[in-house]
Order: C-alpha cells, then sequence, then structure tokens
C-alpha cells in the first residue's frame, strides 16, 4: 500500500528551499508514494518541475501580490483572511479541500507552515519539518527561543546546516528531543547543473577586459544585493572598473533597481531577472559574490562550487561549512565592510584566490543527489 504524505508550503517561486523541495519529488519513486503538494499560493516557477504524478492542491491562485496598490488590496486582503480561516479552523480545510483524506505523514517544507501542520485534525501522522533557515536571524521573525521550542513537537526536525542543527540542540532539553533533529544535504543535481552550464550565454555581453562579478538569488533584503551596489560604487570611485551581474526575481527588485539608478550604476550593474538556467552566467563571471545577511544552507554556494568559481562569500550559517573553513573560497565579515574588503581583493589581487582555484579542481562534494534522497526517504519511510 502507498504511503499518503501531506507536504505543505507557500508557493513554488524561485526560493532554495523550493528549488530542493522540487529537486527531491523529481527523484522519488512514484510506486512507493501518494503525495498531495498543497500550496497557499498556485504559483511560481517551478510548478512546471513538478512530477504529474503528484497532486497539487492550493489555496489561491495568481501570482504574489507584493504592492500595496488600491486596486490589489481586495484579492490581498481575501487570500490572508481565507488562509488565517483555515488555519484556525482546519477542519474545514481537511474535510474539504483535501476530501477527508487520512494522511500517513504530513511535511512541513519550510519553517513557516509549522503550525499548519502540528493543528492537524490527523493525530495519528507523522509530522516533520524541514528547516531552511537560521530561525534566529530571520528578517520576517526573530523567533525566540521558547518559539524555537515549539518545533520539538514535531515527530522529526530536519535541519540543513550543522549551525541550524547547533541551535536545536542547544535548546532540547532530552535525548528524546536531541533524538529528533536530523542533519541531512539538501538534494543537488550537480550533473544537471555541469550540463546546463554548456548552453550559451542569451541576455548579457561579458567584457572579457573588465572583472564581472556574479550574485545569484531572490531578491530580498535577505540577501543584501543593496550593500553588493554600495560596495561596488565605492570601489568604481576607487578607480577600480567592474560590472555586477545581479540574477533573480522578489519583492525587493523595484527596490534594487531604483537604488541601482540612485546610485548612478546603470551602465555597470545589470539586474537579469529569473532565468531557470543561471549557470552559464555563472560560468562565464570571473567571481561569485554571496552577499546575504543571514542564510541557512545557501544552495547557490554549491552550485558555484560545482562550476568551480572564484567564490566570495559573507560569513553566515553554512558557509564555513561549504567553503570548508575558507579552503575553497574566500569568507568575510558579514557586513557591508567585509563585502568591500572580499571584492577589492579580487581586484588587486586576482591572483591570491590561484589557491581557491588548487582545492576546487579535486574537490568532491561530500554527498550525492541519490545518497541525499535515501537520506530523506529513510525519515518518511521510518515509523
Amino acid at each position: 500500500m502507498k504511503k499518503k504524505i501531506l507536504i505543505r508550503i507557500g508557493s513554488l517561486r524561485h526560493g532554495g528551499a523550493e528549488k530542493v523541495l522540487v529537486t527531491f519529488l523529481k527523484n522519488i519513486p512514484p510506486q512507493h508514494y501518494e503525495i498531495d503538494l498543497l500550496l497557499n499560493l498556485h504559483s511560481g516557477k517551478y510548478l512546471n518541475d513538478v512530477p504529474g504524478w503528484i497532486n497539487i492542491i492550493y489555496l489561491n491562485q495568481g501570482e504574489m501580490i507584493t504592492t500595496n496598490r488600491l486596486q490589489d488590496l481586495p484579492k490581498k486582503a481575501y487570500r490572508k483572511i481565507y488562509q488565517a480561516v483555515l488555519k484556525k479552523f482546519p477542519k474545514l480545510l481537511y474535510n474539504g479541500i483535501l476530501k477527508g483524506k487520512k494522511y500517513d505523514l504530513e511535511i512541513a517544507a519550510i519553517h513557516g507552515m509549522r503550525d499548519e501542520i502540528l493543528n492537524s485534525p490527523i493525530k495519528s501522522s507523522k509530522k516533520i519539518v524541514w528547516i531552511h533557515n537560521d530561525l534566529k536571524k530571520t528578517e520576517s521573525y526573530h523567533y525566540s527561543d521558547d518559539e524555537i521550542r515549539k518545533f520539538f513537537s514535531f515527530d522529526t526536525i530536519m535541519v540543513i546546516s550543522d549551525q541550524i542543527q547547533d541551535t536545536f540542540f542547544s535548546l532540547a532539553k532530552n535525548d528524546q528531543e536531541r533524538n529528533k533533529i536530523i542533519r541531512i544535504y539538501n538534494p543537488l543535481d550537480t550533473d544537471e547543473i555541469l550540463i546546463k552550464s554548456k548552453a550559451p550565454v542569451l541576455h548579457y555581453d561579458f567584457d572579457a577586459s573588465v572583472p564581472t562579478f556574479v550574485s545569484v538569488g531572490t531578491v530580498f533584503p535577505q540577501k543584501g544585493f543593496d550593500r553588493l551596489l554600495r560596495v561596488h560604487q565605492k570601489l568604481l570611485k576607487e578607480g577600480l572598473q567592474h560590472n555586477i551581474l545581479i540574477i533573480g526575481d522578489g519583492y525587493d527588485f523595484e527596490n534594487i533597481k531604483k537604488l541601482k539608478s540612485d546610485l548612478g550604476l546603470d551602465n555597470s550593474v545589470t539586474m537579469l531577472g529569473f532565468t531557470d538556467n543561471p549557470y552559464p552566467y555563472i560560468r562565464e563571471a570571473g567571481y561569485f559574490v554571496l552577499s546575504s545577511r543571514y542564510e541557512g544552507f545557501p544552495t547557490v554556494l554549491f552550485e558555484a562550487i560545482t562550476l568551480k568559481k572564484n567564490i566570495i562569500a559573507t560569513r553566515v550559517s553554512g558557509v564555513d561549512e561549504m567553503l570548508q573553513n575558507g579552503q575553497l573560497g574566500l569568507i568575510t565579515d558579514n557586513s557591508e565592510e567585509g563585502i568591500y574588503t572580499g571584492m577589492k581583493q579580487a581586484l588587486t589581487q586576482p591572483e591570491s584566490f590561484s589557491g581557491y582555484q588548487h582545492q576546487l579542481k579535486n574537490y568532491r562534494m561530500p554527498f550525492d543527489l541519490e545518497n541525499s534522497v535515501k537520506a530523506i526517504l529513510r525519515i518518511i519511510d521510518n515509523p
């Protein structure tokens, strides 16, 4: 008999957690599982990548509304109220939209779905949460110790980095709680990355005479693109010519675009928007920059490592672990000054990155796609 699973996530927009979830779903055997994927919003670039055998259910349809324009407010308010009602009265959701199905497992694919899964009226189901962020540093809500401890109501807490694991271990009160915390590697298809990276660059002209720094991520304040632009301007004023390429979209896109113009950087900064294949651009760029204020385990760094890029990254959760404590790339202070120092080193002492290239040349990932998927399936299959 197939195991019945409910997975909840907000949408399938272009974020790391969403990509990881879809990569996992694409690589599990359909003959063993019956999966309902419940989205708050039926939108996102990864919708088309979900395997056809997975049943997609949604509460609302259409794109995310990120503005407060008068004409958008009624729809925005309706969505918020509708989701709040279903959250407060979960039986309406389970008996109505989910048609009374009895699930064996219920999974919160992001930490934001904690209460939705824990409030499930199905008391017999195994409940799993997948933590992708350092909860003490999220931009929308800084979790207190008491709030983080609520996650111990799950049967299993999957964490994606040593730093997140340490946070939960420090708050566990006994061995039973500590045993709930399982460190897993995100599924990452390195073969797909290498194959896609060979595609032609279509929407950007690389200038071989000027270094290009590429940064990839959802355009949220978390990613620190504002810091990157200010550092770029400062370096240009010092006469250090270079270009910036930002790949990604998000609710802060127009703000960063405006900042780019306000700082007089329209000729040296390109905001490409979202592309489902950023790898040719990463391959061609001289440097990859992670300017984030916080992360959980930035998958995009593994993509840059796979493509053997010169890397500059702020010290956020997961970076020391991924860059082997600075053997595979330059780790800077998590500040504007740190980013400035790292980029200036690249521009004035490019030979200093040869050591990283030597290490990257023979580096092998500490996991592969198959092993990561198997590790998650063992958690799912364990009674």
